[in-house]
């Protein structure tokens, strides 16, 4: 176990801030994806094909993600991750054609996956130091800056402000954040951590990916999609359009802060059989009652079921007896964050042969793949 000098408060509200941070990143793209759309005059095929370049670049980590972990550590990946997604981010607000648009894509899904492994580590980590079950509330943490980036978002096109100068604000943010934060982060650098780049993955942890890719395909679909579901299926107008995207958010948010007591409460295996069931009865309320006030009330189920599964799935492959945390925690979170960026192209392409109706049912599905498959793991 790696060893602190100071007060483990410090370490818990470090890492909970590199959890928010590129939580606000994320955030603050998906709600100008619309604004940027419009701009470049995408279709919703043509939004779709485009948004395939961030899991490109997700691909292209795979090779490093482990190698980066184990040669360099957890705490370095974080701090270089986070500054060249801030930097990704700022490229896509300025990227004035398609092909620059996806190039930032593809070096904003490699970056995006290296962080998301970065921060995890450092959670399971700061987890074993508290003894106790603390993984879901720092991706509460993530979610809360994803409602706050929205907020942001929102305000920021209600001003007419342009995508280029609100993601600046947001980097701006970011790197103060850091340089307040990375001191108290852990180092864990040492050369005993160092392992090889490719390892074989046991069932039990190609389960655990499963259950994460099935749950982040639902969570990518709400991020990148339910403001136009909005706008196109319920008709919404005007701030109206950001109402499914806020219910979700919030119930994302509060089901995380409260996962790690339910979860020790009535067992993980059942809340991850009853966050699969929920996914999918939000969806399909969304879909079967295309209004304003039941499809809010669906966004609202599905913030519930998705909010728990991947941090608990997180803390199960960071227990992992055959792999370390680090190198574990990259083999799940890769297959998992796949879902997270393949899901919102793959809706884009379904859409426009279909509906999004029709779309929504399909990730409905996934919804349901969480439950089956999370009644065959070992938890």
């Amino acid at each position: 176990m790696v060893s602190i000098s100071y007060p483990r408060h410090y370490l818990r509200k470090a890492v909970g801030a590199i959890f928010f941070l590129p939580g606000l990143i994320f955030a603050s793209w998906a709600s100008r994806i619309a604004t940027i759309q419009q701009t470049l005059h995408l279709s919703d095929a043509g939004l779709g094909a485009i948004l395939f370049s961030i899991p490109v670049g997700l691909m292209l980590s795979l090779p490093f993600a482990g190698w980066f972990i184990s040669h360099i550590g957890s705490r370095k990946l974080a701090i270089i991750g986070l500054v060249v997604y801030g930097i990704a981010l700022i490229g896509l607000g300025a990227a004035p054609t398609v092909p620059l648009l996806i190039t930032c894509m593809v070096l904003y899904g490699f970056a995006s996956n290296t962080v998301n492994i970065a921060v995890n580590t450092q959670a399971v980590a700061t987890e074993k130091i508290y003894g106790k079950p603390i993984m879901a509330s720092f991706h509460g943490l993530w979610s809360l800056a994803g409602f706050a980036g929205a907020a942001i978002g929102t305000f920021m096109i209600g001003k007419g402000i342009i995508p280029l100068h609100h993601f600046v604000l947001i980097v701006i943010v970011v790197i103060i954040g850091l340089l307040t934060c990375q001191r108290h982060l852990l180092d864990d650098s040492s050369p005993a951590e160092v392992g090889p780049a490719f390892v074989l993955l046991d069932k039990p942890l190609i389960k655990l990916g499963i259950i994460a890719f099935c749950s982040l395909i639902c969570e990518g679909a709400m991020f990148d999609w339910s403001v136009i579901y909005f706008k196109k299926v319920i008709n919404a107008e005007g701030a109206w359009m950001g109402a499914g995207y806020t219910c979700f958010m919030c119930t994302m948010a509060l089901g995380r802060f409260v996962a790690d007591w339910f979860a020790a409460r009535f067992g993980l295996k059942q809340i991850l059989q009853l966050s699969g069931l929920l996914t999918a009865s939000g969806l399909m309320v969304a879909v079967i009652f295309p209004h304003l006030y039941t499809a809010m009330l669906g966004f609202l189920l599905v913030g519930l079921g998705v909010s728990s599964v991947v941090p608990m799935v997180y803390s199960v492959a960071g227990r992992s007896k055959t792999l370390s945390p680090g190198m574990a925690l990259a083999a799940v979170s890769t297959i998992g964050f796949v879902g997270f960026l393949i899901g919102p192209p793959v809706i884009g392409f379904v859409a426009q042969a279909f509906s999004l109706r029709i779309s929504f049912i399909l990730i409905a599905v996934m919804g349901l793949c969480v439950t089956g498959v999370s009644s065959k793991v070992k938890l």
